[in-house]
């Protein structure tokens, strides 16, 4: 298989909007698709994909904190299959998927989420992932966040995703990254103190968490804002000089209307001059 075809289908799998890998999948040879596999693999850990377990209702998320070998992975929060995580922090862990869960209940009720030591960084990563699919409406939408908490240091960084596609009668894409920078808790909590201390530094985390989501949606609604008053408005006119908006599928009438119009407008000409003339 040509390198130059392989690498183009790596780049619209991995650019996929959101819920629509498999439109993007349909259009290409199947022979071609085997040969794209390592891109696959990237997109569904980058987007944190979703899947369903085996006889259950529940869904879990795909990333490459949770990745272990021969491309399976594990989620702290499902039973199907039993896995111990190896972690210290093993208290802290309990707690953090705890609140994230109260967390995502009350801000994103669709969500799916996981909490799981990342031992290469000695950090625990909270992951949560919101898919919002309208397909009969053309459009799709994603929200996901990474945060990486660091318990020897109690601090936190992450980073925040946005992508929204909207493609009726056109084609608009919005991707937005937003990178929280590094936020330093308190120490009243000591991750290695027992889950009572793990509950209060695991809830420190999720209020610190809910301020930076907070800020940013604000930081979205103002920039939306700017956008409709300020560039999509200089782009054109939001009315043709009429005030009307302009009926495109009547197109062909407003055209014959007009020449109707400078008809009679000659035919008014006319008839001012041969009063003048009389």
């Amino acid at each position: 298989m040509p390198s130059d075809s392989v690498a183009a289908v790596s780049a619209f799998v991995e650019g996929a909007p959101p819920g629509e890998l498999g439109d993007v999948i349909a259009v290409n040879e199947p022979t071609l698709l085997d040969s794209v596999t390592p891109a696959f693999q990237k997109y569904n850990e980058e987007q944190l994909t979703t899947t369903k377990l085996p006889g259950s209702s529940q869904n879990v998320l795909i990333s490459t904190y949770n990745s272990l070998e021969d491309g399976r992975y594990y989620d702290k929060a499902s039973d199907v299959q039993p896995y111990v995580v190896d972690s210290e922090h093993n208290d802290l862990i309990t707690s953090l998927l705890k609140s994230l869960s109260a967390h995502s209940t009350e801000h994103y009720p669709s969500a799916t989420y996981t909490v799981c030591p990342h031992p290469s960084t000695n950090t625990i990563a909270l992951l949560l992932v919101s898919n919002k699919y309208s397909p009969s409406n053309f459009w799709n939408g994603r929200y996901r966040s990474t945060y990486l908490f660091t318990p020897s240091s109690h601090t936190l960084t992450g980073t925040i995703h946005v992508d929204v596609h909207y493609y009726e009668d056109g084609n608009v894409r919005l991707t937005t990254t937003k990178k929280v920078p590094e936020i330093r808790l308190s120490d009243n909590g000591d991750a290695g103190a027992g889950s009572s201390s793990a509950a209060l530094l695991a809830a420190e985390v999720l209020r610190k968490i809910a301020g930076v989501e907070r800020e940013y949606q604000e930081e979205l609604n103002k920039g939306f804002m700017r956008l409709s008053e300020g560039e999509f408005k200089g782009l054109r006119r939001q009315l043709p000089v009429t005030r009307q908006k302009v009926e495109w599928e009547k197109i062909g009438g407003y055209r014959t209307g007009k020449q109707l119009t400078d008809k009679k407008k000659s035919i008014d000409e006319t008839d001012d001059l041969k009063l003048e003339q009389s």
